[in-house]
């Protein structure tokens, strides 16, 4: 397997970071410090990392601020799985609204169009399962 790497930006010129290898270790408390502590972060209203992205499995750490939202242009391509590890965000998924909490998980199948509102500054892992 080859190991695939993301490349430098502006926004993060500190080098390359590990997305695909055999195994991928993410140190999730070292990485919400760093989205919450990089200017995008005061700039905007979100800010979000990649931790691992294959083929077909996509896992993101989002940081939204009170009342930021995410409604993606097109449904989901695979299986989605969102994992609040705090805040509280509303949820829409194809008309039904609810909301997850801290250790809360909310799990969909693709095709599914979907919406993300945070209620409070909220961090959440969303993870995407293209099974193409």
């Amino acid at each position: 397997m080859e190991e695939k790497f993301n490349e430098s930006t502006i926004n993060r010129p500190e080098g390359e970071r590990l997305l695909d290898a055999p195994f991928v270790i993410a140190d999730l408390e070292a990485y919400i410090r760093q989205i919450t502590e990089e200017d995008a972060w005061f700039k905007n209203d979100r800010n979000a990392i990649t931790l691992f992205k294959s083929d077909n499995i996509t896992v993101v750490l989002i940081a939204l601020h009170e009342t930021a939202q995410l409604q993606p242009p097109s449904p989901s391509v695979g299986i989605a799985v969102i994992q609040v590890l705090s805040g509280e965000l509303t949820v829409e998924i194809e008309g039904q609204t609810f909301t997850i909490k801290r250790h809360q998980i909310v799990n969909f199948h693709e095709q599914l169009q979907y919406y993300i509102a945070a209620k409070e500054e909220s961090i959440f892992l969303l993870t995407m399962y293209n099974r193409d």
